[in-house]
């Protein structure tokens, strides 16, 4: 399959914060685009909240006139992370006394988080879901309703 660089680049940025410990959602340096942007939170300034999808006026300006982020358009860093944060758990955009995991760098939750974000990156390019492994096994569920009718 081929992939395009900026999503190599994140994939492998992701799969090694994810294995150094050094993601969590809380903190815009090591939430799934602080890794993605090489542990840099300047993307938090091109909205007001973190996990909103609303860009403030230097996101807009970045977004017309094309900027990219490591290949990303503002709108995409912030999808991105709206992704990540709703698959761990968090009621977007963050707020105190929003829903939020009790422990958010539980490998368990990091994982949910990632698979989300994954599946999202691979939507962005165009391309089939890398960590979609139906493909690996041949599975297909909507051909699988025939075991449940041998079972009864």
């Amino acid at each position: 399959m081929n992939t395009s660089y900026r999503l190599e680049q994140a994939l492998k940025k992701l799969y090694t914060a994810f294995h150094n410990n050094t993601l969590h959602p809380e903190c815009c340096q090591q939430c799934a685009v602080g890794n993605i942007l090489d542990n840099t939170d300047a993307w938090k300034h091109l909205s007001d909240r973190h996990g909103s999808l609303q860009l403030n006026y230097v996101g807009l300006v970045n977004q017309n006139i094309g900027r990219t982020f490591n290949g990303y358009a503002p709108l995409e860093l912030l999808q991105i992370e709206a992704t990540f944060l709703k698959a761990c758990g968090y009621s977007l955009p963050l707020l105190h006394g929003g829903r939020k995991p009790k422990s958010p760098t539980d490998k368990s939750i990091l994982f949910e988080g990632l698979c989300a974000t994954v599946a999202l990156l691979c939507e962005l390019d165009g391309v089939e879901n890398v960590m979609d492994c139906s493909k690996i096994f041949d599975y297909n569920p909507e051909q699988n309703h025939h075991i449940t009718n041998m079972i009864v």
